[in-house]
């Protein structure tokens, strides 16, 4: 596979179509043999990114943390977890993902920090009404004993979304807020010092040679100072802690930090509940650069909802003078090949259940399909670690070895988010399939049906699902009309899809029968190798311009 470097894009705007692989160091690759991701194994398997073709790896957060919430409790923003190595490898990281001709993006949580952060515990030692509570949302209870929460708010992973302190000798005091876990307490960010602090991290980042920030929850960090109930529905009063207008001049001071560098740093949204008019906001051209496309993430596998997804997504880009993006998973949803194998494709966290009937086989025939139809829209593309090969989600996992908070605090109802979690498999017949050098035993457990799955494996492959994606960049990177070539649809069959970008055509066919191809393109890339002058089911192709003589369609 290829191993050498490769020109980066320009850096004005790199981002802009850029293919960017979400690397979850925990289940990556192992380099220390103890059944943990860590940055030694993503170092190793560097090659093999480049080789894939992807412009930019976002890392989920390899801070110091207690992994109450797989990291996403950061005790220290400015070091390294030791279960994934030192502030020196990632700064090695950086430089040799550069050499290569592949950027790196980081995480950032600043809805909230761990409960082992120095702040926090700071402010558990300090009595009520002092400087160091300042930071955090603490406040008394209600009741007549201060005996209940100070508002109905509940968590975004189930329960309520305060916990009661203690003092030493165990007598109750205050409440304080959490979104999450308990063991996230939400930051206030009416405070001056929270404000520092993060533009002090951002630069920290910075300096080392990152390429950009994917920001956590962006829409969360704002609350009503009065902490009032939540009112369903809220009618005309704003969100109590979703979407507020303060959050708009956090992001502003942000923009004007990434521009004080000499190669603009990129700001990558997750905001969850914004669209149209209420997420072209964040994508002023003083604010985010982008945010991920939730909407496509969500949407079933229908012709005429992705159509209608499509172009409200490409419109608010346009209405924000931001690029559109494309995401199909991520770390927090159920695997492509596995949703789209149900009979209720779409995604919901509310409706994520166990022991739903699936048919991997179209799923993966869908995923195929989708992988086609993603990298020729025009924008930037995420692509989640594992996708490439065809994962499905691992929904039997013990659950002694489940870890999510969403399955713990739902008592076992939910599942939770650890089947799409489960540690890579890279060669071999049987676990750990090359992820570590050690035992079978990876920190969650891999099945033992996956030995046709690993890169190895389909490296070999020419039908390969691996094999397809590596040929999709590549053309997605060569040909002129996927670097700014206009989107236009185009008249096609029912349940089929079909749209320009200047000179090449896509196709997909998302019905049970096949479709018939214009006559005369050139095929350039096929998800099914059997398409011939037909378009099989559930399956897409890209097509070149008609060859001399040859009816245009």
């Amino acid at each position: 596979m290829p191993t050498r470097g490769r020109t980066p894009r320009p850096p004005r705007d790199w981002w802009c179509d850029a293919v960017v692989y979400q690397v979850y160091p925990r289940s990556f690759a192992d380099g220390n043999a103890d059944g943990t991701g860590d940055l030694a194994g993503l170092r190793a398997r560097l090659p093999h990114l480049a080789g894939l073709g992807v412009d930019a790896l976002w890392i989920t957060p390899w801070y110091r943390s207690p992994l109450a919430d797989g990291g996403y409790d950061v005790a220290d923003h400015r070091d390294i977890d030791p279960a994934f190595g030192t502030l020196a490898e990632a700064e090695l990281l950086i430089a040799e993902a550069r050499a290569l001709g592949v950027r790196i993006i980081v995480d950032l949580v600043p809805n909230h920090v761990s409960g082992e952060h120095p702040w926090f515990r700071a402010a558990l030692a300090a009595p009520a009404g002092a400087p160091e509570r300042e930071r955090f949302h603490f406040r008394p209870g209600r009741g007549e004993h201060g005996e209940l929460p100070p508002n109905n708010w509940l968590s975004e992973f189930g329960g309520p979304a305060w916990t009661r302190t203690t003092d030493a000798a165990g007598r109750p005091g205050e409440w304080y807020l959490h979104l999450f876990t308990p063991q996230q307490p939400d930051l206030d960010w009416n405070h001056p010092a929270v404000r520092a602090e993060f533009e002090s991290v951002l630069r920290f980042w910075f300096d080392r040679g990152v390429a950009g920030i994917r920001v956590d929850s962006a829409n969360l960090l704002a609350k009503d100072p009065e902490l009032p109930d939540l009112v369903r529905p809220p009618g005309e009063r704003p969100h109590p802690y979703v979407d507020r207008e303060e959050l708009h001049e956090v992001y502003r001071s942000w923009r004007r930090i990434a521009r004080s560098y000499p190669d603009e740093r990129v700001l990558i949204g997750e905001i969850w509940s914004g669209k149209g008019e209420r997420l072209a906001r964040y994508l002023r051209g003083d604010e985010l650069h982008s945010a991920f496309n939730f909407a496509f993430l969500t949407c079933p596998w229908e012709a005429a909802a992705l159509r209608e997804t499509i172009d409200s997504s490409l419109a608010t880009g346009a209405r924000a003078g931001a690029g559109a993006n494309w995401v199909l998973c991520n770390h927090d949803v159920t695997r492509t090949v596995t949703r789209y194998g149900r009979s209720d494709t779409s995604f919901d966290f509310g409706k994520v259940t166990a022991g739903v009937p699936t048919d991997l086989a179209l799923g993966t025939r869908r995923a195929r399909a989708a992988a086609l139809l993603t990298l020729a829209l025009p924008g930037s593309v995420y692509l989640y670690q594992g996708e490439e090969l065809g994962l499905p989600e691992v929904e039997d996992l013990p659950p002694a070895a489940r870890r999510d908070p969403v399955h713990l605090r739902s008592g076992g109802a939910n599942p939770g988010r650890d089947g799409c979690r489960v540690p890579l498999p890279w060669s071999g017949g049987q676990r750990p399939y090359g992820f570590g050098g050690g035992g079978p035993d990876t920190w969650l457990p891999q099945p033992d049906d996956w030995a046709a799955l690993t890169v190895a494996a389909q490296d070999a492959d020419p039908a390969s699902l691996l094999s397809l994606y590596r040929r999709a960049l590549r053309l997605r990177r060569s040909l002129d009309a996927f670097r700014g070539g206009a989107f236009a649809w185009v008249p096609a069959g029912e349940d089929v899809l079909a749209f320009r970008r200047d000179d090449v055509l896509c196709l997909v066919n998302f019905s049970d029968r096949p479709a018939a191809l214009p006559h005369g393109h050139t095929v350039l890339l096929a998800s099914d190798p059997a398409s011939g002058h037909e378009l099989a089911p559930h399956a897409a192709v890209w097509l070149g311009r008609p060859s001399a003589g040859a009816p245009a369609s």
